[in-house]
């Protein structure tokens, strides 16, 4: 089941190779090439949740475990618990609502088939990073993901889309870099690679010492990926001149990667490394908190202000991981989730507005689009309400456990620390109301002004049936996870218990 999840999106690209200049047949057949095969991915990923067995979440289920390079004892291992199952759910959904996005929203560029051949290829590391279950697996999985978005950036982007990618490119190669030589260094204390055993050991073999040089390198090269301030520099630009789908694909998945290997290596695998080093965590934490909330006050542009949002949002996970408590830790990985759905709706809405506009600068639009396209304002009105918090959302319970972790730290932690954390994240929390409710009473509310010239409004196209195929499941998901969040927590919490040891 596993390998079927990484072999149904890796044929398919392969089997696009030969298709050098389609003909006007095989456009179509293109089309519709995308959904068919991440929508079959998408089924094994729904069987793989049905064929779960809830009771015992904190094992790893569906493995498979060959060799791979024999001489060195590197194995093929790949597997699902309760922290990976959810986020393997996600990945797949994302990836097939991205394909049917593009089956009537086509970015620039042209190259369509090379397109669907990069997504196809992103899809397989994106699922690949969180089934590994071998350290040496999963930074190669890790690292598949860079080459495919840098050219969705590249290729499909904006104006600036050469400078963003490269800029992609060099800060997540040097942090994998560095991620490198802290998982060798795990490797050649322990002399395993093998992360279900490395797990279950909770550190033992490796002195206190080391741990914090591999927690200090292991998190440097997660963070980029995370991303922390003020390794998060990357960010704004990549989603700003992604298309649309990259800038979901990006927030929705690949942020997730840096966070998810915090709670499935960093924590558990170097518990006296991550003692030592999670007050520091907190800090720049609740510092990309602050930072991302006052940065999107200061935004004028709608893609720019949502990818420094995805700062704070993320801030938040962090904090939660730097807790080290099975709430902080849930917390975590509830808000990757919860933001992957929340954003990536942002996303997919923000490039709707632009296709509509011709632009995503604030001050351009005008205002009124509640009276111009009420659809679409409404919508936005509901990604922007669920991404700040608001009581029965999916994105409030992210944020209100990361703040409750963090009024009871784990022990060896500074309270009184971590109550200043949990302060300058509950003002991040009123911070993003206010840039969020700010904006919205730029763009949805108000008179309709008259369109610049160089803007085309046409108001007989609010929201077309392709995007509301897309947007629904995304829609469902955050008020179903916001009014039932056992959902998800019930997934996560056994697993997240056996990781931090707790009885």
């Amino acid at each position: 089941m596993v390998i079927g999840l990484l072999a149904v999106p890796l044929a398919g690209a392969a089997i696009l190779i030969p298709f050098r200049r389609p003909s006007s047949r095989q456009g179509q057949f293109l089309q519709w090439y995308g959904p068919v095969v991440s929508g079959l991915t998408l089924v094994l990923a729904l069987v793989l949740a049905v064929l779960f067995d809830y009771g015992h979440a904190a094992r790893t289920q569906l493995e498979v475990d060959r060799a791979w390079v024999p001489g060195l004892d590197l194995r093929f291992h790949l597997g699902v618990d309760g922290i990976s199952l959810p986020l393997v759910v996600l990945t797949a959904l994302l990836t097939f609502l991205c394909f049917l996005y593009l089956v009537r929203h086509k970015p620039e560029g042209g190259r369509f088939r090379a397109l669907v051949f990069t997504l196809l290829v992103l899809e397989v590391g994106m699922i690949g990073t969180f089934l590994a279950l071998d350290l040496l697996l999963f930074f190669v999985f890790f690292e598949i993901v860079l080459i495919p978005m840098y050219f969705v950036i590249a290729v499909w982007g904006g104006g600036e889309r050469r400078a963003a990618a490269v800029k992609f490119i060099l800060y997540t190669l040097l942090g994998s870099a560095v991620l490198l030589l802290g998982l060798l260094l795990i490797w050649a204390h322990t002399g395993t690679l093998d992360m279900v055993r490395l797990a279950h050991a909770h550190g033992a073999g490796m002195p206190r010492a080391v741990q914090i040089v591999a927690f200090l390198a292991v998190g440097l090269g997660l963070a980029v990926k995370a991303p922390m301030w003020p390794l998060h520099t990357w960010l704004p630009a990549a989603h700003t001149e992604a298309p649309t789908v990259g800038s979901v694909l990006l927030a929705g998945v690949l942020l997730k990667m840096g966070t998810y290997g915090f709670a499935r290596i960093a924590v558990p695998v170097l518990p006296e490394g991550a003692a030592a080093l999670a007050p520091w965590l907190g800090a720049f934490a609740v510092v990309g908190i602050m930072y991302g909330s006052l940065a999107c006050l200061a935004q004028r542009d709608l893609k720019r202000m949502i990818a420094y949002s995805s700062v704070g949002h993320m801030g938040f996970v962090l904090l939660g991981l730097a807790t080290l408590t099975p709430v902080g830790m849930n917390a975590a990985l509830f808000g990757n989730v919860a933001h992957g759905l929340i954003t990536g709706l942002l996303f997919f809405i923000a490039g709707a507005i632009k296709e509509r506009y011709g632009t995503a600068e604030m001050p351009r639009l005008g205002g009124g689009m509640l009276a111009r396209l009420p659809y679409l304002g409404s919508l936005l009105t509901f990604a922007c309400v669920a991404s700040l918090g608001l009581p029965g959302l999916a994105g409030f319970w992210g944020e209100m456990l990361a703040l409750l972790g963090a009024f009871h730290p784990a022990p060896g932690l500074s309270r009184p620390l971590f109550l200043v954390f949990m302060a300058v994240g509950g003002i991040g929390t009123v911070l993003t109301a206010a840039y969020f409710l700010l904006m919205l009473s730029r763009v949805t509310h108000g008179r309709p002004e008259e369109p610049a010239p160089s803007l085309v409004i046409p108001t007989e196209r609010d929201v077309t049936p392709y995007e509301l195929a897309a947007w629904t499941p995304l829609i469902v998901l955050t008020v179903a996870l916001g009014l039932w969040p056992k959902a998800l927590l019930a997934v996560t919490d056994p697993a997240v218990q056996a990781f931090l040891g707790a009885p």
